[in-house]
């Protein structure tokens, strides 16, 4: 049994005593929680549902509780039910309905922990959109990891979702871009507004390779040649980086469509039906004051040249063209000051902000070695890059270590600690236990151990203090999981894996699987078997939707 199967429990027994007693039953929630308590001795679960609603329905909370109690009591897998202080309920299950978890676990596999809680949402999420002018930087990677990761989750939790990298192909950055790679290829200093680096060079040959008489046009048209093959030759670099590690999306949008199919035009129209655009000094303006942004913004310019937000504008309006309700988009620290005016925006559509809109904020990230910062890029000249990040620490490491930490926090990622084969590693202490799992699930083959018929399995012999605790751990992790997607909070799942490989090792230390020697096999080997690959299943569940790898052997 579930914390969820218990919450459900819980409230079916509550909407029983209300029948009886007469009570009105239009107070009942629509779902209820249960919660371990912080003293293992008061009980496997708690339940406040006797002080939510004892007052409301005109009844004493312990009075309720008493009530509560009785029915509880005389349900299936129920071994006993106490009141505490006003009105607490500490429940304890009975071994077998605790024990049914480890082999639901295993037969449900890769869907265990899937849940219909966010069913319904249409959800597009948009991260990283580095501009196509130099590698994945690593704020980027960060967004790479707890974006993919959130994505993940979003549909384990039951959402549609459409992951989005939106590819700035247009505008002043990339004029920019053309002229260095320019610079580069003529053997001249890097313009002072330009780009530099190694990549910069590598690209601009790259160029001249593809085009050998780029050098020999006039200076408008070999601009033009290296802004589109350039952009092109590092947009397919920044693809391959991020697919290296791990993270592929469903679209990726050209700024530069917006203003080919006249998007940018539909917007503004839109947005002029609805009332708020006005002309002033020869400019379109968007007058986003109306809804709490501290100044109106241009939407284009006095001379027929359309701003940066006049893309998003248009962009936002595609967006909801192709069916999302809800568009999330996921920006570093130095954006903050974006959120007021996309809030507004929104609101000039018509739409709310507060349902159709949802903007992340990410922190800075600092890669340290030896507890200095490592702060230039072999390659980049001036940043740390995804491919810096991955050949200090590898993937799973990499990933793991960004999505552990809440995404609005500054993080410090130690190489040292995240790179040994420690216990203090993370990574490599939720790692070691899907290995070590299954490493027992081997040499129980090896010993003609195996899980049996799942009819056959034996659920009330898992009895040990440790069994019960693993138990418990498994059954949080569907609720972890829809937490996690809701708060949108990867993180949560990290360190979840983290207490659950504490949970097992402790198991391990005290429960042993395999029979000894000539110790013939049990029905408690078998049950102990199914718990553990249950654990292994949860484990690498869990570090599935962190794009972390569970491996059978360190």
């Amino acid at each position: 049994m579930t914390p969820a199967d218990l919450a459900a429990t819980v409230l079916t027994a509550t909407r029983a005593v209300f029948v009886t007693r007469g009570l009105d039953v239009s107070l009942l929630p629509e779902s209820t929680t249960v919660e371990r308590p912080r003293n293992p001795e008061h009980g496997d679960y708690a339940s406040t549902m006797a002080m939510q609603l004892g007052k409301k329905a005109g009844v004493a909370p312990r009075e309720l509780a008493s009530a509560l109690a009785e029915e509880l009591s005389s349900l299936p897998g129920i071994k006993s039910v106490e009141i505490a202080g006003p009105g607490f309920l500490n429940i304890r299950l009975d071994a077998a309905a605790a024990g049914v978890l480890a082999r639901n676990v295993v037969l449900a596999g890769h869907e265990y922990g899937h849940t219909d809680r966010l069913a319904g949402q249409n959800i597009n999420l948009e991260f990283v959109s580095a501009n196509p002018t130099g590698p994945v930087h690593i704020g980027g990677v960060r967004w790479a990891a707890v974006g993919d990761a959130l994505a993940r989750l979003l549909r384990a939790a039951g959402a549609k979702v459409g992951t989005e990298y939106y590819f700035n192909d247009a505008g002043s950055q990339i004029d920019r871009f053309a002229k260095s790679l320019y610079a580069a290829a003529k053997g001249l200093p890097t313009p002072e507004d330009g780009y530099g680096g190694e990549y910069i060079a590598e690209i601009a040959a790259a160029v001249v390779g593809a085009a050998p008489d780029v050098l020999e046009q006039p200076e408008a048209e070999a601009l033009e040649t290296f802004r589109v093959e350039g952009v092109t030759l590092m947009f397919a670099e920044i693809k391959q980086s991020l697919a290296d590690f791990g993270v592929h999306f469903d679209t990726y949008f050209n700024e530069k469509d917006l203003h080919d199919r006249g998007e940018l035009q539909e917007a503004l129209d839109r947005l002029r039906e609805q009332g708020h655009v006005y002309e002033s000094d020869g400019a379109t303006w968007l007058r986003t004051t109306d809804f709490g942004d501290d100044k109106d913004r241009v939407l284009r310019k006095s001379d027929g040249d359309w701003t940066y937000f006049a893309a998003d504008c248009a962009y936002y309006l595609d967006k909801r063209k192709r069916g999302f309700e809800k568009v999330v988009i996921m920006l570093g620290a130095d954006h903050h000051g974006y959120i007021g005016r996309m809030k507004a925006m929104v609101a000039c559509f018509g739409d709310d902000p507060a349902a159709n809109l949802e903007i992340l904020i990410g922190q800075l990230v600092n890669l340290v070695r030896e507890g200095e910062p490592v702060r230039m890029s072999k390659r980049a000249g001036t940043v740390v890059t995804l491919e810096d990040f991955v050949d200090a620490l590898g993937v799973d490491a990499s990933r793991y270590a960004l999505a552990r930490y809440s995404s609005d926090s500054q993080i410090d990622i130690d190489i040292d600690l995240w790179t040994r084969a420690k216990s203090d590693n993370p990574v490599y202490y939720v790692q070691y236990v899907a290995a070590r799992s299954a490493s027992v699930a081997r040499q129980a083959a090896a010993v003609g151990l195996t899980r049996g018929e799942p009819d056959d399995f034996r659920p009330e012999l898992l009895v040990h203090e440790k069994e019960n605790d693993l138990l418990k751990a498994i059954g949080e992790y569907p609720a972890v999981v829809g937490s996690a997607a809701e708060l949108r909070e990867p993180h949560r799942v990290a360190r979840y894996l983290e207490d659950l490989a504490g949970d097992y090792h402790r198991f391990f230390d005290k429960c042993r699987v395999t029979p000894m020697g000539d110790e013939a096999i049990t029905d408690l080997h078998r049950a102990r078997l199914w718990l553990n690959d249950a654990t292994r299943t949860v484990i690498a569940n869990g570090l599935g939707l962190l794009g972390v790898s569970a491996p059978e052997r360190m």
